[in-house]
């Protein structure tokens, strides 16, 4: 996170608007906050905290906090931070609060909202979740990696195992190493699909090669049999079919004339249907558009008809209406002609309003111009009584200014003295540590006199000694080999019987056994002497190795004592040289307290001064605000002397341009009798002009409507003529076609045409007729000409029937027999591959079981996320430690044991390990800062970010002078790593050392101010 921008308002000491630019600042790489304490400097730090977390370091829900956040002299809490975000991606977050008007300790909320900067526009987000912008980061965390509040330095050093690894887990995301739960799936998994292949198998226990082998043998053997009895079906089949055969011709010669029978009895009605659709079809063709053509004309003129009598009573209406349209135009027209006499009458009495208006106006200006003179002249006495007290308080600012010290020497003076203390303080403590080194080297120089040695050649003595010991020794464990072998070859003498074979020399006869002494007393006594070297030699080592850690820390304290020296001649000489600048006669350099008191002195000076310009400022500021009044009411008295002029001049422009009546006669009336005969004239023309106006626009409406009902009344005339010949055409037309066809009336041809014989089908039936009979009568001639010389016998085709219908079972079912053996074979064969298969799948699923349980045992309980965040928190030590071993000038260093707590190798005590709550304040803040920049770092790192802030409150101050030049050249080498580096602080020092930096001043009047320096 790099931020651009802070504003702040109402928050804590912050009274008035203050907006933070850190654009300047962060550019630098390194800059500091500095102010007295209490003038609101780690409150820049809770305002970019709870503008981003809702969350503060001093304060919770439960101690009211936004009451106890607010200003007690602002009515409004404003906070607005601007920041790019690890993505490089800009945002917004702003946080309001305001007090209850009625209720003072009332503070609430107004709004929280976050904005995303796109194309330059602040676009609203859809949330406030911090966390979704800055990689998942929780307040807790954000405090240990990117802003560090005041007193919580040390958190992250002192979490207990847990918490460290909890935090190491969100920091760098290593929930995503909890294999766990994804192994007990797939576990699960794995042990569902084996309980399922092992509920397949059982379904195959009796699928075999043998079971495929035996349905094989019988399925050859039912295949021979089947092949002998389809040559016999064959010939049955043949003789069957002959007779089945001629069976089907005398049958079909019966059905035949049957049909044909039926069909004799049907001829004459089919004739007479034929006759009558022929009748239908003539006359249809001829009479069916004729009388179509006769109602359709026969309803056109009913329509006309009626049409016609409609048109003629809306005509009617129309004409009516027009007639009183004329009578009311011709009553009117008298008074729309005098309107022009009228609106001139009308406008004379607008003119006379206007005039009225102004006379009034007149009045009103003479009276302000009165009271405008009276106010000039009380603003000149105030104005000469302030011009009295600013000269009064001018004399007596030059007084006190002759008595202020000037600013630049007391801080010339107060640097020199402040300097003087520290080097004063520097050498004391060096003297002091040189005197403690002193005290442990001749300590350690005791530890080395009961060794008795010479330091120069103890190694040599030592290693003479050592080699003497491993002499002796090697000569007793020669001596001791060969007691060994004699003593062992003794145990095989005794054990020699004849007639058994020597274990040495498998001979079966032993003539001359030698015999042997007794040695075990002798192995007793050499090992008792090899014994006793191994203890000297091992005395002798650890008292080398003693004497070499003691000599190794008497040389590390007596490198420390020269560097000691060193330094301390170096302040010494800073000290004398320091004397030399000393060059102001106003003081004394051996009398620090007398400067104290004059620059206390000088101080209140010049609050008087400041008071005293303040109130100058005021007095002059208030002068000029009345010389400022009094050219405001001059001005204004001269524009109300124009104004009434230029209204006279109005009044009188208004009564030349009357008509008709006279300003004298009526200017005794009121404005309101004047403005009624006005609005009653107004609204009489109005309504005389708009009537008439209204009435001819109607006139002229009616007109054209009028003449089209006339011309659409002719049209309706002339088509029932039109109609009347066509319908009398017709009738001609009928009358022929009816003597034509032989009919005496027209309701003959109506009956006929009302049967709607279907002509299509009636023919179709009729021709479907003829045809069948030609055909049956063929067919029967066919079949009688074909069995002329053939007979059929019953009984033999029944014989043959029953004879062909066993064969026929019997072939059925012996093909039956070979599909479902065929079948069985193929099913055994597939089940068989299946049953392979299922024990291939079971194979893999036991192997991969037991992988699994394998990796369930390595993931338990988080071990693995557990072993990956203790990697981390060695590789964070080791990059901590690059600045805190340089910083404890080589004498300190941080570790992990082997429960992943942090602790402290001292290597001024033989490289031994101690609790980090052992350490001095001044230690502790160096190793919390060295592990709060690698754990930066590494966040900075996992988010790929080209650059990363970081911020700290106090801590400075438990630093010497060396330690804080150690600190500050730490910091400043951070710029060359890309990073930025924020403190918080009120050490000068360090505040001589900023590049850039900011200064909070509190001020009573309007609170804590920002200023750059």
């Amino acid at each position: 996170m790099i931020p651009i921008q802070l504003t702040i308002q109402g928050l804590y000491s912050y009274q008035e608007k203050q907006t933070i630019d850190f654009k300047n600042l962060t550019e630098s790489g390194l800059f500091g906050i500095f102010g007295s304490v209490g003038s609101g400097k780690s409150s820049i730090l809770e305002a970019i905290s709870f503008a981003l977390y809702g969350e503060t370091e001093r304060l919770n829900l439960r101690d009211k906090r936004a009451y106890n956040m607010m200003n007690l002299k602002s009515n409004t809490s404003f906070i607005e931070f601007d920041f790019i975000n690890y993505e490089n991606k800009t945002y917004r977050a702003t946080r309001e609060f305001k007090r209850n008007t009625k209720k003072f300790d009332d503070v609430k909320p107004v709004s929280t909202t976050f904005y995303e900067s796109i194309n330059n526009q602040w676009i609203p987000l859809d949330h406030t979740d911090v966390k979704k912008i800055n990689g998942n980061l929780s307040y807790e965390n954000f405090k240990r990696t990117i802003i560090i509040p005041q007193g919580q330095f040390k958190e992250f050093l002192e979490l207990g195992a847990k918490e460290r690894t909890d935090m190491m887990q969100e920091i760098f995301k290593l929930q995503r190493f909890d294999l766990y739960r994804n192994a007990t799936l797939l576990n699960t998994k794995n042990r569902t699909d084996l309980d399922q292949l092992e509920g397949q198998l059982k379904g195959f226990e009796m699928i075999s090669e043998e079971e495929i082998s035996t349905k094989k043998e019988t399925l050859e053997e039912e295949t021979k049999n089947h092949n002998a009895l389809i040559i016999v079906f064959k010939q049955i089949s043949e003789k069957y079919q002959q007779l089945k055969n001629l069976k089907g011709d005398f049958e079909m010669l019966t059905q035949k004339k049957e049909e044909l029978l039926v069909l004799k009895n049907q001829k004459a009605s089919i004739d007479t249907l034929e006759n009558k659709t022929e009748v239908y079809d003539r006359i249809f063709r001829i009479f069916k558009p004729l009388l179509n053509e006769r109602q359709k004309n026969s309803l056109e003129f009913s329509k006309q008809q009626n049409e016609k009598n409609i048109l003629v009573k809306k005509l009617e209406e129309t004409e009516e209406k027009f007639n009183v349209l004329q009578k009311q135009i011709q009553e009117l027209l008298p008074k729309y002609e005098a309107l022009a006499q009228t609106k001139v009458e009308e406008n004379d009495w607008s003119l006379i309003l206007q005039i009225k208006a102004l006379s009034e106006e007149i009045l009103t200006l003479k009276i302000r111009t009165e009271k405008g003179s009276e106010k000039v002249e009380e603003v000149i006495a105030l104005q000469n009584k302030s011009k009295e007290e600013t000269a009064k308080y001018s004399k007596e600012l030059e007084v006190l200014k002759s008595k202020k010290l000037d600013s630049t020497l007391l801080t010339e003076v107060g640097n020199w003295f402040s300097v003087q203390k520290n080097l004063e303080e520097s050498s004391f403590n060096l003297n002091k540590k040189i005197a403690e080194i002193k005290n442990e080297i001749l300590e350690i120089e005791n530890e080395l006199l009961p060794y008795q040695i010479e330091v120069k050649t103890f190694r040599e003595e030592f290693s003479d000694k050592i080699e003497n010991l491993e002499n002796k020794k090697g000569e007793f464990s020669v001596k001791k080999n060969q007691l060994e072998v004699q003593k062992q070859l003794s145990h095989y003498a005794d054990a020699l019987h004849d007639g058994e074979s020597c274990p040495l020399c498998g001979a079966l006869e032993h003539p001359n056994i030698v015999e042997f002494e007794d040695v075990n007393l002798q192995l007793s006594e050499i090992e008792k002497h090899l014994k006793t070297f191994e203890n000297e030699k091992n005395v002798l080592q650890k008292n080398l190795l003693d004497i070499e850690k003691i000599l190794s820390r008497k040389e590390i304290v007596e490198k420390q004592l020269q560097n000691e020296n060193k330094n301390s001649n170096e302040i010494s000489e800073q000290l004398s040289q320091h004397l030399k600048l000393f060059v102001w006669i106003e003081f004394r350099a051996n009398n620090a307290d007398e400067f104290n008191e004059k620059r206390k002195q000088s101080f209140a000076i010049e609050k008087d001064i400041e008071k005293l310009e303040n109130t100058l400022v005021e007095e002059q500021k208030k002068l000029a605000l009345d010389q400022e009044n009094l050219d405001k009411y001059k001005r204004a008295l001269e524009e109300f002397k124009l104004k009434e002029k230029e209204v006279e001049t109005k009044i009188g422009s208004l009564q030349e341009n009357l008509k008709i009546i006279s300003w004298e006669n009526i200017k005794e009336k009121s404005a309101d009798e004047i403005d009624e005969t006005y609005n009653l004239l107004c609204q009489s023309n109005a309504e005389i002009e708009k009537n008439y106006l209204q009435l001819v626009d109607q006139e002229k409406e009616i007109i054209p409507i009028l003449t089209e009902q006339k011309t659409n009344l002719a049209n309706r005339e002339s088509r029932l003529k039109e109609l009347e010949k066509e319908m009398f055409a017709i009738e001609k037309i009928i009358s022929e076609a009816l003597l034509e066809q032989k009919f005496y009336d027209i309701e003959e041809v109506k009956a006929i045409i009302a049967e709607q014989i279907d002509v299509v089908e009636s023919r179709n039936r009729v021709q479907h007729f003829r045809i069948n009979f030609q055909t049956l009568d063929n067919t029967i001639q066919l079949l009688e000409d074909k069995l002329k010389d053939f007979s059929f016998d019953d009984r033999l085709f029944a014989e043959s029937e029953n004879e062909f219908k066993n064969k026929e079972a019997e072939m059925k079912s012996a093909n039956d027999t070979l599909v479902k053996l065929q079948s069985e074979i193929d099913r055994l064969k597939n089940e068989f591959a299946k049953k392979e298969n299922l024990l291939k799948e079971l194979e893999k699923l036991n192997k991969r079981a037991a992988n699994l349980t394998l990796m369930l045992n390595l993931f338990k309980g988080a071990g693995f996320v557990q072993y990956v965040s203790s990697i981390y928190l060695r590789q964070l030590c080791d990059h901590a430690n690059v600045r805190f071993h340089k910083m404890t000038r080589n004498q300190l260093s941080l570790k992990l044991n082997e429960n992943n707590d942090f602790e402290i190798i001292d290597y001024l005590n033989e490289g031994r390990s101690r609790s980090v709550k052992t350490l001095s304040g001044g230690q502790a803040f160096q190793v919390s800062l060295s592990l709060a920049l690698a754990l930066a770092e590494s966040v900075q790192a996992n988010a790929k970010a080209e650059k990363n802030f970081f911020f700290i409150d106090e801590g400075f101050g438990t630093q010497d002078l060396e330690s804080v030049n150690v600190v500050f050249e730490t910091l400043t080498n951070l710029q060359k790593e890309n990073r930025i580096v924020g403190i918080i602080s009120h050490v000068e020092e360090l505040k001589e050392k900023m590049p850039v930096s900011l200064n909070i001043r509190k001020c009573e009047e309007r609170g804590s101010l920002v200023e750059i320096n």
